[in-house]
């Protein structure tokens, strides 16, 4: 049974035209800015949704700057909820964390000593682990104006720039200069992004 639904799929994808894509964004933004917000902020607190695809989705669907402030808001506003409520939870959770992860200890350490640089920068990357950046931003000492700046900026950079990279898809795929521009960029970014997060946990 999955393997004809997987052979379904793949015929459909197969037949996918360009105009249905269209077809589809077209009843996307006639919903309103409500679905450009509740997605990214949905990717907040559900970590396996794609939130490349739909930042892509918002800007194909409203446009190159509405689709980045919607996303950019509901990204910033699922964060900020993820923060609150690890933090009413409180310190039997971190207790447990930090049993649980050996390294989550020195991170939450580097975080308290160096709040905003380390956020700003882990942020600014859209392979980074957000959600876990989350949690352990909560269970720290950091204060929430300094958490809501990083993450705000950090979250501004990062959607931007897929924003930009994923803006008109036709153009993308009628001009392979931008298709192969857009990987490069995203290699980078998940390659500096692995760096950094590696160097902060270390």
């Amino acid at each position: 049974m999955g393997i004809m639904a997987f052979a379904q799929l793949r015929e459909w994808l197969g037949n996918l035209t360009w105009s249905d894509v269209d077809m589809w964004f077209e009843k996307y933004e006639a919903l309103g800015p409500l679905p450009g917000i509740l997605l990214p902020l949905l990717e907040s607190l559900l970590p396996f949704l794609p939130l490349i695809a739909i930042v892509i989705a918002n800007a194909e669907a409203y446009g190159f700057w509405e689709g980045f402030l919607y996303s950019w808001i509901g990204s910033v506003c699922g964060s900020i909820i993820v923060f609150w409520f690890i933090r009413l939870i409180g310190g039997r959770l971190r207790r447990w964390i930090e049993r649980s992860l050996h390294k989550s200890e020195r991170f939450i350490g580097w975080v308290e000593r160096r709040g905003f640089s380390v956020l700003f920068i882990l942020s600014c990357f859209p392979f980074t682990p957000t959600s876990l950046l989350n949690v352990l931003s909560a269970l720290s000492t950091v204060s929430f104006r300094t958490y809501v700046t990083a993450i705000g900026l950090g979250k501004g950079v990062m959607v931007f720039l897929i924003t930009f990279v994923g803006y008109d898809l036709s153009l993308l795929f009628r001009s392979p200069w931008k298709l192969v521009l857009s990987v490069a960029l995203l290699l980078v970014m998940w390659v500096v992004g692995r760096h950094l997060e590696s160097r902060f946990t270390r």
